[in-house]
């Protein structure tokens, strides 16, 4: 209990100091604080699709249930941050190229990767045996995510893109103020925090609606 508190005071000191101590960069003036929740729900997105697929292999090993659990949930919870997102994107679209949408190659990407994983969850919805619905939701994890590091990395890399550069990371060259650092990562793990407190409640909810069943 006191690690979820500490998480939600962790992650709203950062949203604070986010709009009322860092501040913006030039050329993006006040969408720069877009980037405190698109890119780390953007990174959540990866590392909650990549926990599916791990956990889809361990099931297709193992036949354990727990690990078809841990796959659904943390597909279900990738395809939510993933919308966070595309939210999040659009509306920094709308600020900057005047529209909340323009096919952009990130845009295009995202929007394919949450087609993709949709499909997932009708799969899952459409099998009622439990089994079978693992296994099947399993294997088509495995070759969904395929798909991932090719739409989130390198499709964005080989078009052109109104996608401005990252202006996180670039080390000193890019002159990026520290406070806007200390308030992304601050965020970061704030989100990969909350992704990991989530996981843990929907598996839970899904063990327990298991023995309800049975019972």
């Amino acid at each position: 209990m006191f690690l979820r508190l500490l998480l939600l005071v962790w992650i709203a000191a950062a949203i604070v100091a986010g709009f009322a101590w860092a501040p913006t960069v030039p050329y993006l003036e006040e969408t720069t604080r877009v980037l405190y929740f698109h890119i780390p729900a953007a990174w959540v997105t990866v590392l909650a699709l990549g926990w599916s697929v791990v956990h889809s292999v361990l099931y297709l090993r193992t036949r354990k249930l727990e690990h078809d659990d841990q796959a659904a949930g943390a597909a279900e919870l990738g395809i939510l941050f993933c919308i966070g997102a595309t939210v999040s994107g659009s509306m920094w679209a709308k600020a900057q190229w005047g529209s909340y949408w323009n096919w952009d190659p990130r845009e295009t990407s995202i929007f394919f990767l949450l087609l993709i994983y949709a499909a997932y969850l009708a799969l899952r919805s459409a099998v009622e045996a439990e089994e079978r619905r693992a296994r099947l939701a399993a294997i088509y994890s495995v070759a969904a995510f395929v798909a991932v590091p090719f739409l989130m990395f390198v499709v964005p890399r080989i078009y052109q893109t109104l996608h401005p550069s990252p202006i996180i990371g670039r080390g000193s060259e890019g002159g990026m103020d520290p406070r806007i650092r200390v308030v992304f990562y601050a965020m970061l793990i704030g989100f990969t925090g909350m992704f990991y407190w989530l996981l843990s409640l929907r598996v839970r909810t899904a063990r327990l609606e298991r023995r309800l069943a049975e019972a």
